[in-house]
């Protein structure tokens, strides 16, 4: 229990509360700017991932990087493309082109070369050249090559995205901020029966969510995931803490005529239930900072941080900002805007029993379709209607798709590498192999030779060799030949064969986050299942509210199996935790009512009253953390955030409709128990 002296500290020095808040945020506010966005999902895999290794290993052995993008130019003589490819070469940033010269002699006619080596390059006067871009300059180097090659040829390629996502993020969260601002304010108005009390509302968690910001810069940086969805998560799920704040101060003031003592009042009887619903949320977000894939951990200490400062900042300046203007309060009161919910108790209860039916008949088959989903691990495509999705459509429908892949090798012995560039030159979707033994000559060597000519395959200790594939990044087939280009290279040298590119790098996010999945949904649980106890003190009530929210997850989880939609394995990974740990709060007001209701009455009785009380302020709620979801999807083009939003934005409506019909139904048939494993429960009894 907060301690009634620290409540009425607050209250006495309410100025220099609100002064020390608002020049933290101050302070924050500016500070955020210098707090740099990482846009590179590669960084954020476990330093001991095979792709990783192996990219340090690149890096500390050869000047260049694995080609990411393709420009493909019309109309153009190999003549033309052998000035393209210098002229995309001289751009600062664009490293190792490759284009048709690197695979074959060109000086001979065309007609005597192998045909499927041409065309991996050069079809109907169309060349395709790929390249690798300088990482933190992709926005400008893109830029450059637009300006080179103009509207009439294509650009297509991971680099590309990175850049799309790098100059549409600021814009798209000043328009999700835009839309969603208001969308809040006309939820809290309509509930609340003063205009200027959502404006106390927004600015306690909005002073929280700038400190947040701006106490990144100790971090150094953080994710573009992190920067697009921590801010509006954090709004979203601690609104909650100052609903609950402002509507006991407003209970206490028709109790009590001094303004001061209602507050303090408030503070005390709020702060067990504010810290209940904080710590289930906190926990949930902290078990994301145990995944092995390091976005886990960017995410998860970010929202816990928020969390932290939403609850500080309404518990110490929510009640200062509010003593000192609560006559504005005062004089913008209105009437209800809603009318009563009450009845509804009533409606509920007569329809518990189907209600019951239908979620133990969806349990299972939801639970197993979730498990089935089909994941991607990218970022995915571009738009059809933007020039980049319009680019990588037209490069693919001539050339096909593409994806680069390097394996390094002891440099040194040139029969061995020669015979696994002929294994690899055999697999199907290998379109071309760029290395020493083939492009040069396997009997003439390297030593004899300039440097310039030997650099882009041999180092100090390594052969570099460069696959040309048209599996795509990802899916079975792309995955499938990672694992095959890897045991056959580890025939040849076992543990000193390395490989990389953007293929491998998705193949190995894949066995991370897959393994992360069971420990951080374990961990949420647990987490949540614990605070729930000591809440409760009842071992039952945690299990019915942990079955109740999880139903609603499993559920929200299982959609794009039955819609055979690809989900993007992140955002899944995210809001299964995110959606339990921010969406059991619900469930929490629910029992915390009913328990106190069933003391004094019947069980069904007691569930009516509880529904026709608490229902408005699930719904308020509910309504908000499902707005932010639907906003973030409607307005994000990058495919990450898009799917985090429309998973939290579906299942925040899935876990109010499942506490709103599923758990007075288990409340109902579980009473006795609960009664009976609840510590000190005093139901009333006839």
């Amino acid at each position: 229990m907060v301690s009634i002296d620290i409540a009425a500290r607050i209250i006495k020095h309410n100025k220099i509360v609100v002064i020390a808040f608002m020049v933290i945020a101050a302070i924050s506010a500016i500070s955020q700017s210098f707090v740099s966005v990482n846009y590179n999902m590669v960084d954020y895999l476990p330093d001991d991932a095979p792709s990783t290794e192996a990219m340090e290993i690149m890096e500390q052995e050869f000047d260049g990087a694995v080609p990411d993008t393709r420009v493909m130019i019309n109309d153009v003589t190999v003549q033309e493309a052998l000035q393209v490819k210098e002229q995309l070469g001289a751009i600062d940033g664009v490293e190792d082109v490759t284009w048709l010269d690197d695979a074959i002699d060109i000086k001979t006619p065309l007609e005597l070369a192998d045909r499927e080596t041409v065309e991996a390059y050069y079809i109907d006067d169309k060349a395709i050249f790929s390249f690798s871009i300088r990482d933190g300059d992709e926005v400008a180097i893109t830029n450059n090559i637009y300006e080179l090659i103009g509207e009439e040829n294509a650009m297509a390629g991971a680099a590309l995205d990175t850049a799309i996502s790098q100059e549409m993020a600021g814009s798209e969260s000043l328009y999700a901020a835009a839309l969603l601002v208001p969308i809040i304010i006309l939820i809290l108005v309509v509930s609340t029966t003063s205009w200027l009390e959502p404006l106390f509302f927004l600015t306690a968690i909005g002073v929280s969510v700038l400190i947040n910001l701006g106490t990144n810069i100790f971090f150094g940086e953080v994710s573009f995931i992190t920067q697009s969805v921590a801010p509006i998560l954090q709004l979203a799920v601690s609104l909650d803490y100052a609903i609950f704040l402002l509507h006991s101060f407003s209970d206490y003031r028709k109790k009590v005529d001094d303004p001061t003592e209602a507050m303090r009042l408030a503070i005390k009887k709020s702060f067990p239930a504010i810290t209940a619903s904080a710590a289930t949320t906190f926990f949930g977000f902290m078990a994301l900072t145990f995944m092995n894939f390091q976005i886990g951990s960017d995410l998860g200490l970010n929202l816990v941080k928020g969390i932290v400062l939403s609850f500080l900042s309404v518990m110490i300046f929510l009640p200062a900002l509010t003593v000192m203007f609560y006559k504005w309060i005062d004089k913008t009161q209105h009437k209800p805007l809603l009318p009563s919910m009450k009845k509804i108790g009533n409606r509920v209860v007569k329809v518990r029993i189907p209600v019951l039916l239908l979620v133990f008949l969806l349990i299972v088959p939801a639970f197993l379709a979730q498990t089935h989903t089909t994941f991607t691990y990218g970022a995915g495509d571009q738009p059809e209607q933007t020039r980049a999705g319009s680019d990588k459509i037209e490069v693919e429908e001539i050339f096909g798709k593409y994806t680069s892949m390097v394996l390094l090798v002891p440099e040194g012995d040139v029969a061995k590498e020669d015979a696994l560039v002929q294994d690899l030159e055999n697999f199907g979707a290998v379109t071309s192999v760029l290395s020493y033994v083939n492009t040069v000559s396997a009997a003439i060597p390297p030593e004899y030779l300039d440097e310039s000519i030997t650099e882009q395959f041999y180092s100090e200790n390594y052969s570099r060799i460069i696959l040309h594939t048209d599996a795509g990044p990802e899916g079975e087939a792309a995955f499938s030949l990672v694992e095959s280009v890897q045991d056959t290279a580890a025939t040849y040298y076992g543990d000193d064969a390395y490989s990389l590119g953007e293929s491998v790098t998705l193949y190995d996010m894949r066995n991370v986050v897959q393994d992360d999945n069971k420990l951080v949904n374990l961990l949420t649980i647990i987490a949540i299942a614990i605070v729930l106890l000591v809440t409760f003190k009842s071992i039952s009530v945690p299990l019915v509210l942990l079955l109740t929210i999880q139903s609603a997850v499993w559920i929200n989880l299982s959609v794009p199996y039955f819609t055979d939609t690809p989900l993007v394995y992140v955002g899944y990974l995210i809001v299964s935790t995110v959606q339990l740990a921010a969406t059991v709060d619900y469930a929490i007001l629910l029992m915390e009512a009913y328990k106190e209701n069933r003391k004094e009455m019947p069980a069904l009785e007691a569930i009516k009253k509880t529904i026709d009380e608490k229902i408005f302020s699930i719904a308020i709620s509910a309504s908000i953390l499902s707005s932010v979801g639907f906003i973030l999807w409607i307005t994000s083009s990058n495919p990450i955030v898009g799917s985090i939003g429309l998973l939290l934005g579906r299942g925040a409506l899935l876990a109010f409709i499942m506490v709103l019909l599923f758990l007075p139904a288990m409340l109902l048939v579980f009473d006795k128990v609960i009664d009976k494993t609840t510590w000190r429960a005093n139901f009333f009894k006839k």
